[in-house]
């Protein structure tokens, strides 16, 4: 069975940082490639970032790009998101998604139950 568990939300001031993690279980987390996404109340669900297997390749949505970023650490079967300059239009559920199949680039079949982070001064 396959587990994705996110941590590291919380509340942070604006201009702040916060470093998400995601741990992932029952599957070759090596080989999968990983997503992170994000939603707000009453707004569809963005797609941030991702990272593929080989751990050199990472894409970045626009809106988040510079300010974020993608790593992975194989040999703790856990992904990370570094983000940086946090404004109050990066409050939102955070979510981590895996394909669940090897060496594919898509879709993300498994999701986690995400993690919030919310700017406040």
């Amino acid at each position: 069975q396959v587990h994705v568990i996110e941590s590291g939300g919380g509340l942070v001031q604006p201009g702040g940082s916060l470093r998400l993690s995601c741990a992932v279980s029952g599957l070759s987390f090596s080989s999968q490639t990983m997503g992170w996404f994000r939603q707000s109340p009453g707004k569809e669900r963005e797609y941030l970032a991702r990272i593929i297997w080989t751990v050199v390749a990472s894409y970045y949505a626009d809106s988040v790009k510079g300010r974020i970023t993608i790593s992975r650490e194989n040999a703790k079967n856990t992904m990370y998101l570094q983000m940086n300059s946090l404004n109050f239009g990066d409050e939102a559920t955070y979510y981590c998604a895996t394909a669940g199949r090897p060496f594919v680039g898509g879709p993300f079949d498994y999701w986690g139950q995400g993690t919030q982070v919310t700017v406040s001064s």
